[in-house]
């Protein structure tokens, strides 16, 4: 009988042997479905692009060649076909985080909002973009929540500042008064050093103005005239200087003196409609009056009916034909007309400690009071605290908004001018868009940007040193910032005529708006008329001077009972997507809408399309009347404002104010080191921007030309 035994420690090592052969098998198996696993993940988020390690299936190859035809769309501005592309190549590949990516961006700028945010939900739940997607989420979520930029609740804190010195160079003293300007860029009177500088957004003096061959005498204030000019107070020389709008030296207004055109320390100015020009004279205890030539007026200030006179007027503010002037001595704000009859005390007395400058902004004066910025409710005449410096010796003597929605506050004392936003800009950061990548002359790219706050407004003046561009996380080649919109002079307008029945009764107001706002064009820019009849159409497009002789009887387009305003709207934004950065629509209508006015677009995604794509909005409105409340939401809820027909000033100055709005939008180039792969490749870029404390990104992507 065989010893079994003989051969068990054979048994036992063969059996060894096997379970690690065995176990080695599993391991490599699960190894293989691990990294096979790995790349389908990888492979879910290219769009079908790639698919590492293996051949793309059918279905990703047709996803990769929608998604591309998609991202070429996006960037041709043609939302609408892109959506559908991203639809068809999710149709492919149903949980691309990537294509959703995509999808979200092209429903964000047709204006629909929701959808844009349910995509990138999906995407963010799966795990797609991170800190920065869900940013961009939460940003447009607050959007859809319309409210006041600046309001009795707003609260504002220091973002930067730009100090007088530069380690031990002196830069300007005693900042006393500012002057924003519409390209970012900022005017600040200095005091103590008797000159008047430009500072950009990184507080940066880009120019000196020193006023006339002697120079100013103790400047004070500065303000812009409806001119284009500026005008400066000199409190120890007892004149106002007059300059262009590069600050060189017109001409002397006013004299030293007690009589009418005189002046003892004049402070604070403003400008009413009518270009009448106000200025409070501290040593006269008393406000004098030019006219918008400079010659004298009229003073007024003495006790009247109500008011006792003024002991020592600072801060002056005009708002819709009213003038308002704050006292140092009582601590009260009064309210006059434009003659100069007493209205009422907006303010009562000893509610302020030392007013000084007093600015208008939306339904409130910005009022500095020692280290305080105090708004006050021009309704009730309630004060709220907008903002403080603290406890460090601080004499605030100018609070002003500039084009980027923050609030310029010059301190006197501590030598500095603040750069003051809300809390939630501060925290928030900047909000920024690659909206267009141009890739045609590769490896030349030039990358169209978008940069606002988090309220949707602008951020403009920006400079090279603001961005810094990558592609798949490594700095670009030869960076360069071709243009900013905000020095654009150039600007595109879309008229819409309502052809309602209400409306088609004021022909020749018609007739008169669309000569006067083409001839204000002056032969620059695109116009385009587009008629808001039962069919919407564009009924011309060309050069504005051959509008100049606009007749009502030349439209095609025939009277309707009903009109869908939401079409024409479409229309008009539809055609200005591809147009001059600064780009508008102005709508003529007598303030009324038909039935079914807005049956398939709703005012929020109409509004959302023309704010997404910066496209303002202005009515001009025929009669005198209230407009209907869907004319007056858009008109809220998008930039720009109303207008009437007949007004005095006339609608030349629309254009001006279209033109005058803050466009946040910048190009610039690089050369890319990117392998296009013949031209199939999808090529990552990446866009930093930074200003001051603040800073925001975007990512991207886009396709050489195939080879």
């Amino acid at each position: 009988m065989k010893n079994i035994f003989s051969h068990a420690p054979h048994s036992v090592h063969s059996a060894k042997k096997s379970i690690r052969k065995n176990a080695f098998r599993s391991v490599q198996r699960a190894l293989l479905l691990l990294l096979l696993f790995a790349a389908s993940l990888f492979a879910q988020d290219t769009a079908g692009l790639s698919a590492p390690g293996r051949m793309r299936t059918a279905d990703e190859g047709f996803a990769a060649e929608e998604f591309r035809r998609g991202v070429q769309a996006y960037y041709r501005g043609a939302f609408n076909e892109a959506i559908l592309q991203f639809e068809r190549s999710l149709s492919y590949k149903s949980d691309d985080n990537l294509i959703l990516d995509w999808l979200g961006k092209a429903y964000y700028r047709s204006g629909l909002e929701g959808e844009a945010l349910a995509s990138w939900k999906r995407a963010y739940e799966n795990g797609w973009g991170g800190i920065l997607m869900q940013n961009r989420i939460e940003v447009v979520s607050e959007r859809r929540v319309t409210g006041d930029a600046y309001g009795k609740d707003a609260r504002y804190t220091e973002a930067g500042s730009f100090p007088g010195m530069n380690g031990d160079v002196l830069v300007f003293s005693e900042p006393v008064s500012s002057l924003p300007l519409a390209d970012g860029t900022l005017w600040v009177v200095a005091y103590g050093s008797n000159e008047l500088l430009k500072i950009n957004v990184n507080g940066t003096v880009v120019r000196r103005a020193e006023g006339p061959i002697n120079g100013f005498d103790r400047p004070l204030d500065v303000i812009a005239l409806q001119n284009g000019n500026m005008l400066v107070s000199e409190s120890a020389g007892d004149r106002l200087s007059l300059l262009n709008p590069d600050g060189k030296f017109i001409k002397y207004i006013g004299s030293k003196g007690r009589g009418v055109g005189q002046c003892v320390g004049p402070q604070y100015l403003a400008e009413d409609e009518n270009g009448n020009i106000y200025v409070t004279d501290y040593g006269n205890s008393r406000v004098d009056v030019f006219d918008k030539d400079g010659n004298a007026l009229f003073y007024f200030g003495r006790a009247q009916n109500g008011f006792a006179g003024f002991q020592g007027p600072t801060g002056i503010a005009s708002v819709s034909g009213s003038i308002y002037v704050a006292d140092n001595v009582t601590g009260g704000i009064y309210q006059f007309d434009t003659a100069g009859n007493f209205i009422r005390t907006l303010v009562r007395e000893k509610t302020f400690r030392f007013p000084e400058s007093m600015k208008a902004w939306n339904d409130f004066l910005v009022v500095c009071d020692s280290n305080k910025v105090i708004s006050v409710d021009l309704e009730t005449g309630a004060t709220y605290e907008s903002a403080k410096t603290g406890n460090a010796p601080s004499r605030l003597t100018s609070a002003v908004p500039d084009a980027n929605g923050n609030v310029l506050v010059t301190d006197m004392k501590s030598n500095e001018v603040y750069v003051m936003t809300k809390m939630q800009e501060l925290i928030g950061g900047l909000f920024v868009q690659i909206e267009r990548v141009n890739a045609d002359k590769f490896p030349l790219v030039v990358v169209e940007l978008s940069v606002e706050n988090r309220r949707r407004e602008s951020v403009v003046g920006l400079g090279e040193e603001n961005f810094f561009l990558t592609e798949g996380k490594r700095p670009v080649l030869q960076q360069k910032l071709i243009g900013a919109a905000s020095n654009n002079k150039i600007e595109d307008i879309t008229i819409i005529i309502d052809r309602s029945k209400e409306s088609a009764a004021y022909g020749a107001q018609i007739e008169s708006a669309v000569r006067s706002l083409a001839s204000a064009m002056k032969g620059e820019g695109t116009l385009r008329i587009v008629c808001a009849g039962a069919v919407p159409a564009t009924e011309y497009k060309g050069s504005p001077r051959a509008a100049e002789k606009f007749g009502i009887n030349v439209l095609k387009t025939p009277v309707s009972v009903e009109v869908p305003l939401d079409l024409a709207l479409r229309l008009a934004a539809n055609d200005l997507i591809n147009a001059e950065a600064k780009r508008a629509v102005v709508f003529l209508s007598a303030g009324g809408v038909t039935q079914n006015a807005f049956r398939k677009y709703g005012l929020s995604e109409l509004t959302a399309y023309f704010n997404n794509n910066s496209i303002a909005f202005s009515p001009v409105l025929l009669t005198q009347g209230a407009v209907d409340p869907e004319i007056a939401y858009l008109e809220e809820n998008t930039k720009g404002k109303s207008y009437y027909v007949f007004r005095q000033e006339g609608l030349a100055p629309v254009i001006d104010d279209l033109r005058n709005l803050p466009v946040g939008r910048y190009q610039l180039s690089y050369m890319s080191s990117l392998n296009t792969d013949m031209g199939r490749a999808f090529l990552p870029i990446e866009a930093e921007t930074y200003l001051m404390n603040r800073s925001g990104r975007d990512e991207s992507g886009y396709f050489a030309p195939l080879e």
